[in-house]
């Protein structure tokens, strides 16, 4: 008699169950990592206009009013791949997402950070926008 060897059909079919459980928990799970990848994108253009926005009021006393007036340009002269731009509205700056290369749960959305005088020092206070609490840092939660 002539043993065979490999598997059998049931062990297969676990194997294909298994593999299907693991794949629906982790696609969710990475489309989650890609949009905060891309959130991550806009606190390092935020940078920049924190910095403007700080000289500002350090120079006259008050927030700056807009982009031109922080000497940060246009609305849309800061942008990235998935940002489309970073304004400032009496010292609160606000990203918004591209409408095209941002991720599908970040297209159009926003969020922002508004600055506060502390005696002289600013800090900065992140407010959710749109964006959802999720995809920000867990430092702006």
């Amino acid at each position: 008699m002539i043993k065979q060897s490999g598997f059998t059909l049931i062990e297969l079919m676990i194997v294909v169950a298994i593999i299907g459980v693991l794949s629906a928990v982790a696609i969710p799970q990475y489309q989650n990592y890609v949009a905060r990848a891309q959130v991550s994108e806009g606190f390092s253009l935020l940078g920049s206009g924190k910095m403007a926005v700080a000289e500002y009021y350090n120079e006259n006393g008050s927030f700056p009013a807009n982009n031109a007036t922080a000497r940060l340009g246009a609305a849309n002269t800061i942008i990235g791949k998935y940002v489309g731009s970073v304004t400032v509205d009496a010292g609160k700056l606000t990203v918004a997402f591209n409408t095209t290369t941002a991720h599908s749960k970040l297209q159009g959305k926003n969020f922002a950070l508004t600055p506060k005088d502390n005696g002289g020092s600013i800090s900065w206070t992140c407010s959710v926008g749109t964006v959802g609490v999720d995809y920000l840092p867990n430092s702006c939660q």
